[in-house]
């Protein structure tokens, strides 16, 4: 017997009532009174003797004292006065929260019976189970000191220090090291310490720079996902307090708190079960079983955080939170993976790794040439000495001269690994990650930012998402009459209070009456909202009566597939049985052999009344109408219906035929103000919409008619519209020959949005799906994009998803293709500005070793240009917002290259043009300026690093030839370009030892400027010759391919010729 049967046999206070109320006879009254008496005193002894028992004492002399007294006149107890004690006074709990943490995790049912049952522990917490705990800070608070807060202790996060060591762990930054370090010392030991120490010191400075510059933004980063990462777990609960349904953070719920749970919801912490219907739950997470654990008051009351709800609702008493959970001694434990990987990620590994080998071809070949050289004797000094002059060569001039010949070898490879690629995606992805938070677009998966600028079919829920989700009830048809005022009084008394227990009884949201007389407050989801507030403030239905009256059987409680709930109850004063139904119209009147009139007169239901029934659904759903009908049979104990589940239980099973109507409410949810502008924005940008929804096909047509998704000249017969039955029904060839031409998809199951999904993918689609419920989940899951919705979705369907669309708006779904193609085009960006300088760089040094036996940029000077080009070059071109052009351009394709077309035809021209120029400086350059060799090499470096800060500016735009546009908008952009040239200016004029550079005069920095501006127009001419789609590679494999056709055929007429005795040196 369980903890609550056991408390209603001990409470006899209701017979009392009656004994003293009621209008019996003398006899019988004593008779009765004499019963009472006896078993209140057979009461008191059993729980004297259990309570004695369990404390383990043997004090048999208590039984003794005990005095029998007679109660004559008793209230009845009730669940509301009960525990408002709690409510009011100062809490102080009376229970071992170490047992009842135990007892809970344990699912130890004799220690929870010990304990008092459920409404024992809840006593002893101070909660009531109606109205919860008190909705006082004060208590709250006292609440978190003593049983802890809903938080879990985790891993403290990475420093800044962790991404120093990191940067470290690079083997170009190491040999870096040790060449700056050998350099330091046979530098100090030929110059002494004052002059000995610039060129390996200013190495070290150099390189203490590229890790502290790399290490803040990496460290940023990850603050930055962090922060995310808070937000994305900040759940909202549904708790009662005070007598108030509220909706507080899972970061405040406390010990004592009555949390009310639904399909898709993560239990929030660790509880007993207090009241629900059909509740099962999936506790895979915690356990690894895949089976649904089935809850209840007697077998199982026991919740576990971290857990889902699969289906019914209950509500729930928090035991214990935090680190008392099995959930949060888990979490604490494992460290969440930053490290993940987006294809786009992977396809820029690649090619880093690809321009890598390069670099290290073109190093090792300039470090052979300059070894050869300077042992050969053809390298001379400052004083124009030859450097080696074989055995009278001192040995640490020849390894300090080895040391600086690998460390300008090594640093041209340092040049040439584009590292900035990676932090480049880094920060383009945090950054497009912040604002889209503002934007109202929360993403969980970093791929999907980019995912989504290739999204070339989005399937979109109706409800919540191109609507408002604000329903109201605007129309109500008993049956075959439309009733519009007045309706308490038009509607007779029977049919009245069948339709409050349809509404008030089948139903999982609630009424609150406040204490001062302003209406009442209603909570559930918004369909439950508008059908409550249309029963209580215009049918006069008063809940607390209702419930009161009448005692819930059995709940099947609504889903997506079923498209309706149903409730047995049993009214107590006559122990009659009724059955209620309430769903979809059309489903529901299926269901219906007969129908009431508003005088109560019950008619059979022929076909003529089918059909009548059937138009009126159809003109409320062409008006966009959500239309919801009620139906109810009264029914005997006999004909309840049982079934056997696979663990053999048997559940009650409500009865689903020979129902009669009751009428049919149309629920009015406005099409969202922006609904239409953003459809027409993702039509316009090459992507499709589909919508996909429960709902009838009529409301569905005018709703997508309304958003522009259906245009005007829709007719019936293209097959823009299906239901979802007959969608299923398609062999596996029409759907995939049909598919493309469906817009709308109404009536629809969690399987047909799969099914629709699973199509478009088959057919080369990228597809992004919106989704709510807990049976989107697969859907979610199989899209390339799975985008939840943040105010209605379940905590299921957002674990399932992507990204969460917070207010469930489908602007918000443009905005975030929006922001993906902005990803996608700024790392595009930075790939042809960063390759610039790779090929310039490499082809330059390698020149220049080859032809002169010297490198015109030292190593200081590369890892400078290195600093701007990588981290800072990123940070400037990674952050630029999305423009209104990218919507105007169709989706990037799956298999489309990384780099373009236009980017080599741009790339390559400015490659050349700094390759030329800085080549014609170093051969020509003392020749032309009239400037010393120092000088000159100050030139050289001076014009390659203002002819990036300059190409920086034509990197904005792939294709538009004005570069400027918008530029006033992005100040980091123009905030980086200028301390990149102050850098500069410093670099040459005032750390010349450093920098190995000598001052220039004001018209050498003119002629610096004016070379590096002639990449502007360049850029502008550049742009305007057209470029083939076809990409650039595919013509050197079509070459490839033609000359091994060549060869094959040559090898062939060969091998014939020695067939036929010719040509075979014969």
């Amino acid at each position: 017997m369980s903890s609550s049967d056991e408390y209603k046999l001990y409470d006899c206070s209701t017979l009392l009532l009656k004994v003293t109320t009621s209008s019996f006879t003398k006899a019988q009254r004593r008779w009765r009174i004499a019963y009472a008496s006896i078993y209140s005193v057979r009461v008191m002894l059993s729980l004297a003797k259990e309570i004695i028992s369990k404390r383990g004492s043997q004090h048999s002399s208590v039984i003794s004292h005990l005095h029998p007294y007679v109660a004559l006149d008793i209230e009845a107890s009730s669940s509301k006065h009960w525990g408002e004690n709690f409510l009011s006074s100062s809490f102080a709990p009376k229970i071992d929260q170490k047992r009842l943490v135990e007892t809970v995790k344990e699912k130890d049912l004799v220690s929870l019976r010990q304990l008092g049952g459920v409404e024992g522990v809840a006593a002893a917490l101070g909660a009531n189970p109606e109205n919860g705990i008190s909705d006082d800070d004060q208590e709250v608070i006292k609440r978190r000191d003593m049983f802890g807060a809903n938080t879990y202790h985790k891993p403290p996060p990475k420093g800044l220090l962790y991404f120093v060591l990191d940067a470290f762990k690079d083997t170009t930054i190491l040999i870096l090291l040790v060449c700056a370090a050998l350099s330091l010392g046979f530098g100090i030991k030929e110059h002494g310490a004052e002059e000995g120490w610039y060129e390996g010191g200013s190495i070290f400075v150099a390189v203490f720079l590229v890790i502290v510059v790399s290490a803040l933004s990496n460290f940023r980063q990850e603050t930055q996902f962090d922060k995310l990462s808070k937000i994305s777990n900040n759940i909202k609960v549904e708790v009662v307090r005070g007598g108030r349904r509220q909706q507080i953070s899972i970061f405040n719920l406390v010990v004592g708190d009555v949390v009310f749970l639904k399909i898709g919801d993560q239990i929030p912490a660790d509880g007993l079960f207090l009241d629900g219907y059909s509740l099962q739950v999936d506790e895979s997470s915690m356990t690894g079983e895949s089976d649904h654990v089935e809850v209840d008051a007697t077998r199982n009351p026991f919740l576990f955080s971290g857990s889902k709800v699969a289906d019914g609702y209950a509500q729930m008493l928090v035991a214990s939170v935090g680190m008392d959970t099995a959930w949060g001694e888990m979490m604490s434990s494992i460290t969440s993976d930053k490290n993940e990987r987006t294809p786009l990620q992977a396809r820029l590994d690649k090619l880093t790794s690809s321009i890598g080998t390069i670099g290290l071809a073109v190093a090792f070949l300039v470090l052979v040439v300059l070894l050869i050289r300077y042992f050969t004797g053809n390298t001379k000094d400052d004083d124009g000495q030859k450097e080696y002059i074989g055995s009278k060569t001192d040995v640490d001039d020849i390894l300090n001269a080895v040391v600086r010949i690998v460390a300008a070898a090594v640093t041209i490879v340092v040049v040439a690994i584009p590292e900035g690629l990676p932090l480049a995606v880094t920060l383009t992805l945090a950054y497009s990650m912040k604002r889209m938070m503002a934007d109202q677009a929360m993403v969980r998966k970093l791929s999907a930012c980019e995912t989504m600028g290739s999204a070339t079919i989005i399937c979109t829920d109706k409800t919540g998402t191109l609507t408002l989700n604000q329903m109201k009830v605007t129309q109500f048809w008993l049956v075959q009459e439309s009733i519009e005022e007045d309706l308490a009084n038009r509607i007779a008394p029977s049919v009245l209070e069948l339709f409050y227990q349809g509404v008030g009884l089948n139903t999982t949201g609630s009424v609150c009456k406040p204490i001062s007389g302003s209406l009442p407050e209603f909570s559930g989801s918004p369909t439950e909202k508008a059908i409550l507030s249309w029963a209580v403030l215009g049918l006069g239905m008063d809940m607390e009566n209702l419930k009161q009256k009448y005692s819930v059987l059995h709940v099947e409680t609504f889903n997506s597939e079923k498209k309706r709930s149903g409730v047995s109850v049993r009214r107590k004063a006559d122990e009659t049985i009724h059955v209620h139904w309430k769903g979809a119209a059309e489903m529901i009147a299926a269901m219906c052999s007969q129908y009431y009139e508003s005088n109560g007169i019950i008619r059979s239901m022929n076909e003529d009344g089918r059909s009548r029934i059937e138009t009126i659904i159809q003109s409320m759903a062409a008006s966009s109408l959500r239309c919801i009908a009620f139906a109810h049979k009264q029914v005997s104990g006999e004909e309840m219906e049982y079934d056997d589940d696979d663990s053999g239980k048997t559940h009650q099973r409500i009865k689903e035929d020979g129902l009669t109507l009751l009428g049919i409410v149309g629920l009015k949810d406005p099409c969202r103000p922006g609904a239409k502008k953003a459809v027409e924005a993702c039509q316009s940008a090459g992507v499709g919409i589909k919508m996909i929804t429960g709902d009838n096909v009529f409301t569905a047509k005018a709703i997508a008619t309304e958003c522009g998704i259906l245009g005007p000249d829709y007719h019936k017969e293209s097959g823009e519209v299906v239901e979802g039955i007959e969608f299923r029904n398609y062999t596996p060839d029409e759907r995939m020959e049909k598919v493309d031409k469906i817009r709308v998809m109404a009536r629809s199951s969690p399987f047909d949005k799969l099914l629709m999904v699973q199509c478009l993918k088959q057919k080369g689609h990228v597809v992004a799906v919106t989704g709510d419920g807990t049976n989107d989940a697969p859907a979610l899951k199989e899209a390339d994009i799975g985008l939840s919705m943040g105010i209605q979705g379940t905590e299921v369907a957002k674990e399932s998803s992507d990204i969460v669309i917070l207010d469930d708006n489908i602007s918000s779904v443009a905005t975030v293709v929006r922001w993906g193609r902005c990803v996608y085009n700024n790392i595009q960006k930075f790939i042809q500005f960063q390759l610039t300088v790779n090929v310039a760089a490499l082809v330059i040094n390698f020149v220049a070793a080859v032809s002169a036996g010297e490198v015109p940029l030292t190593a200081v000077q590369l890892l400078w240009v290195n600093l701007i080009m990588d981290t800072l070059g990123a940070l400037a071109l990674a952050t630029d917002r999305p423009t209104k052009e990218l919507m105007q351009k169709p989706p990037v394709g799956r298999t489309e290259p990384l780099i373009t077309n236009i980017m080599w035809r741009n790339l390559l021209a400015q490659a050349l043009y700094q390759i030329a120029v800085l080549l014609i400086l170093q051969f020509r350059g003392e020749f032309i300026f009239n400037v010393s060799e120092r000088v000159k090499d100050t030139l050289i470096f001076n014009t390659f690093v203002l002819c990036q800060v300059f190409n920086e500016f034509n990197a904005r735009s792939l294709e538009k030839q004005n570069v400027f546009k918008g530029i006033l908008k992005n100040r980091l952009f123009l905030g980086i370009v200028g301390i990149t040239i102050i850098l500069q200016v410093v670099m040459v004029e005032f750390l010349k030892k450093f920098a190995d550079t000598e001052k220039l005069k004001l018209w050498q920095w003119g002629v610096c400027i004016l070379l590096a501006a002639f990449s502007w127009p360049i850029a502008w001419f550049v742009k305007l010759i057209p470029v083939s789609d076809k990409p650039f590679f595919s013509y050197l494999k079509r070459s490839r391919i033609i000359f091994t056709i060549v060869k094959q055929a040559i090898y062939h007429r060969k091998s014939s010729s020695c067939r036929l005795g010719t040509g075979c040196g014969r």
